[in-house]
């Protein structure tokens, strides 16, 4: 930022009353005089909150970059808030071995504006058949091991997995599912399936997977994290395990939390998901999870598609939504302002604990602290149109929609990435 900024009276949740904050040099200062020539904003009302992480994104390059780039997917994780991000290996060669680690981090350092995570494979071209090379792609920065998109259907091979991420120190993600009981379903089994005519996929075959991952991780005395949790049994069996001792972590997605099968309407592919979106009572029992801390991140499960691939029949197009510009807004919108959430535990399920499970420093909005922030205005609104969309996808569900809150500034030690200021 080449012209210090001076929050007037911002709200900061670690503090008990707005402060005047001035960002200058890299760094934050708290209760200090607005100095000449600096950039003054009137933040009454506004929050400033610590650079979020997103946990779980796709990026598709190399491979896929007619659906996204790193460029263009760091680009729409800026626009909503998030100063740092783990990528997806399901990418075309996938991410199975050092090399394709290392060229990941090496176009995100030339295109990206945030730093990017680099997750690689348990098998060998995600094929479930054997180890990829774990050791080379953890020495060459890998900091989590997934086959995410799919399940490793070898519980023998899975176990292997496990064994080596704890003599690695790295985390293993696991998409939990029963290929047999998942099918070729495209939504949730239930009453709307039955309706639209679409075969289902049941919860047994995320609720069984979920289980035997974790007993998996359990017999080997080693973490696990579970990706994209949707169902009631599912938070249960996460619940129960931790109470145990199990060092299990979990997440849910913004689109989970939010929506219901009910949602598909007539056959919107924007809102098919795998995990599907389940039933309203499965919705409530993930919001309690966050809530009582079983589920201890909340990220997007940004997967991009083009516009030819969404506009198939609702059978035959692909899984996904994206979500990395939506996020926090859509969050604010449906919990925060009517009181569902808190900005804490937000922060601590989208900034602290994703950092933190793969042994980052999280940032801190605090005096003294570098300078890692997203200006956050409640009285704002976020309008999803094709103009606000810097993803190369539009395959969002809140395309067309009003979010109450916007992302007005997003700042990383001494450089403005994102300014929406005075935009309407």
């Amino acid at each position: 930022m080449s012209t210090p900024i001076f929050l007037h009276q911002v709200t900061v949740p670690s503090q008990f009353a707005p402060v005047d904050v001035l960002l200058e040099g890299g760094r934050m200062k708290f209760g200090a005089p607005a100095p000449a020539g600096v950039r003054i904003i009137i933040a009454q009302g506004m929050v400033l909150l610590p650079g979020l992480f997103d946990f779980h994104a796709h990026l598709r390059e190399p491979g896929r970059e007619d659906a996204e780039s790193i460029a263009s997917g760091t680009a729409a994780a800026v626009q909503g808030g998030f100063t740092g991000l783990l990528a997806m290996p399901d990418t075309n060669p996938p991410v199975d071995n050092g090399g394709m680690v290392q060229s990941v981090l090496d176009i995100a350092a030339k295109t990206s504006p945030i730093p990017v995570s680099v997750a690689g494979c348990i098998t060998r071209r995600r094929a479930g058949e054997e180890l990829a090379e774990i050791g080379e792609m953890h020495l060459r920065g890998a900091v989590m091991l997934t086959d995410d998109g799919d399940t490793v259907i070898n519980p023998l091979l899975l176990r292997s997995a496990l064994q080596y991420s704890r003599d690695l120190g790295i985390l293993v993600g696991a998409h939990c599912d029963v290929r047999e009981l998942s099918g070729s379903g495209a939504m949730h089994d239930g009453r709307v399936s039955y309706r639209l005519g679409l075969p289902g996929i049941h919860p047994c075959a995320e609720e069984i997977g979920i289980a035997r991952d974790i007993r998996l991780a359990h017999s080997c005395r080693t973490r696990i994290h579970i990706k994209h949790v949707t169902t009631v049994r599912g938070v249960e069996t996460i619940r129960r395990t931790k109470r145990e001792g199990t060092r299990v972590t979990a997440e849910v997605t913004p689109h989970h939390l939010i929506f219901c099968d009910t949602d598909v309407g007539d056959y919107d592919t924007n809102f098919k998901v795998k995990p599907p979106l389940r039933t309203d009572e499965d919705r409530c029992a993930l919001l309690e999870g966050v809530l009582d801390g079983t589920i201890d991140v909340i990220a997007t499960d940004h997967c991009p598609h083009t516009e030819f691939e969404k506009n198939r029949d609702f059978a035959s197009a692909p899984f996904g939504v994206t979500g990395l510009e939506t996020a926090l807004p859509a969050l604010h919108h449906y919990f925060i302002r009517p009181g569902l959430l808190t900005w804490d535990m937000l922060i601590e399920r989208m900034a602290v604990t994703p950092r933190r499970l793969i042994g980052q420093r999280p940032p801190s909005v605090a005096d003294g602290a570098e300078i890692n922030a997203v200006l956050f205005n409640p009285a704002a609104a976020t309008k999803v149109k094709r103009s606000f969309v810097k993803s190369r996808s539009l395959n969002t569900p809140f395309l067309g929609r009003e979010l109450q809150g916007r992302v007005e500034m997003v700042m990383l030690g001494d450089r403005m990435l994102h300014d929406a200021s005075g935009v309407e």
